[in-house]
């Protein structure tokens, strides 16, 4: 079931990119966001390269205080049964540049065919605004060793938020965007389409396997006894996909993230033609990679050197710097 290209609120883990809990009063139920009442107060970042921009602006109350909210615009992609309507309805076409049998052009569409996803965090913290905001880089190396003193450490110490991620596996929201399901409590999981993917297209498919059993942040507790898992996602997960959208095992990217964006075991499935958001070589670990890799050694990843990559304002950062290790 496609969603609506209507703004929504988007899924947050509370609070920072793992999700750590936070408290902040809710925005009253409503059917959109009242956009035509945002003031934009700036420009937290932007990407030419992915048709993004990402503000922060504040809806005024009643009181006249303002609530500040992250609104995320993004160009949608081509849907090919549109393009014979995109190029010949109400159309407009300005001449910006011709020589010899090169020309270029502004092309001006018609609102029913320049639509813009919008996402909307609302009411939003400092620690969203922060969280969209443009930051340096840094990559770590982190042994097994710094697992266990620094990053464990940090995890068990924060509370983290994933009551959305038990709301789908209980069928307590969103149980009608379920594309498959095996049930088994400990070798079992949910597909369900990601909120990046509006399932308009199949270029730039998204979904996302959810595992049943309880208790696996990440890769790090991975061993052999979790392979009947995930083994099942990979059989499972492909065999869904091709029935229900078409598209085959081999044209997939199947993968976790470390550090993953919430601490709840899940596997990302993506089209191989999608350059998704994480797919890069700091972050993403190729299912049949870990698969293999479990086989070989049940405590692999207890001991492997794993590379990610963190932004400055993220607290685990801090820890690195404080225990030397960046």
């Amino acid at each position: 079931m496609a969603e609506s290209p209507a703004p929504k609120r988007k899924r947050e883990e509370n609070e920072g990119e793992n999700g750590a809990a936070g408290s902040h009063e809710e925005a009253p139920a409503s059917d959109t966001f009242p956009l035509a009442e945002l003031s934009v107060r700036r420009v937290l970042r932007e990407s030419a390269r992915d048709k993004t921009i990402f503000l922060h602006g504040q809806v005024k109350g009643a009181s006249g205080d303002g609530s500040d909210a992250v609104v995320i615009l993004e160009k949608t992609p081509f849907q090919e049964e549109n393009v014979a309507e995109l190029l010949t309805k109400y159309t407009k076409l300005q001449l910006q540049m011709s020589n010899d049998i090169y020309s270029t052009y502004r092309l001006f569409l018609p609102p029913e065919l320049n639509e813009i996803k919008t996402t909307v965090v609302y009411p939003a913290t400092e620690k969203h605004l922060q969280k969209y905001l443009h930051q340096e880089v840094y990559l770590i190396q982190e042994t097994g060793e710094d697992y266990k003193n620094i990053t464990l450490p940090f995890i068990e110490s924060k509370s983290f938020s994933i009551q959305w991620v038990y709301n789908i596996l209980e069928k307590k929201a969103e149980a009608d965007r379920i594309i498959y399901e095996n049930p088994d409590p400990a070798n079992g999981f949910v597909l369900i389409p990601d909120l990046k993917w509006n399932q308009k297209q199949l270029d730039d498919l998204y979904l996302i396997a959810i595992c049943h059993c309880r208790g696996i942040k990440s890769l790090r507790d991975l061993t052999a006894e979790h392979l009947p898992l995930l083994r099942n996602i990979l059989k499972e997960g492909k065999e869904a996909i091709v029935k229900r959208f078409g598209i085959a095992g081999a044209q997939l990217r199947i993968y976790l993230h470390y550090q993953p964006s919430y601490y709840h075991l899940h596997v990302h499935f993506t089209a191989l033609s999608y350059d998704a958001p994480g797919c890069s070589v700091e972050r993403a670990h190729l299912l049949s990679d870990v698969i293999e890799n479990l086989e070989l050694n049940s405590q692999y990843y207890q001991k492997r050197t794993l590379t990610f990559a963190l932004r400055a304002d993220e607290p685990l950062l801090k820890k690195f710097q404080e225990s030397e290790r960046v």
